[in-house]
């Protein structure tokens, strides 16, 4: 059975930093274009960062270049999305997902597996 597990969320000064983890079990990550997502309340779901399972090539959404970071441990069959500079704008609950396609990606219907989600506020 599929499992992707978010941690690494919470509360935190604007200005901040917080780094998610997304974990699997019954898949390994490293065969997958995995993706950070975020959903904000009365807001659709958006493709924060994504990075593919072929070259490493990474796709950062515009409202988070030059502050998240995406990356991988294969050994730890673990994701990480580093965020920095964090502002409330980027309060959201966050999921990681994965997608067997080769191509970096922004659009939710490309990934097949998901995690329930962490939530990241952003708030003085």
């Amino acid at each position: 059975q599929v499992q992707l597990v978010e941690s690494g969320g919470g509360l935190v000064q604007p200005g901040g930093s917080l780094r998610l983890s997304c974990t699997a079990s019954g898949l390994t990550l490293e065969h997958y274009s995995i993706g950070w997502f975020r959903q904000a309340p009365g807001k659709q779901r958006e493709g924060v960062s994504c990075i593919n399972n072929v070259d490493g090539k990474i796709l950062n959404a515009e409202s988070v270049k030059g502050r998240f970071t995406i990356s991988r441990d294969n050994a730890k069959n673990t994701v990480y999305l580093e965020m920095n500079s964090l502002k409330p704008d980027d309060t959201a609950v966050y999921y990681c997902a994965a997608s067997q396609g080769q191509q970096v990606s922004a659009t939710p219907a490309d990934f097949a597996y998901w995690g329930q989600g962490t939530q990241v506020t952003v708030s003085s």
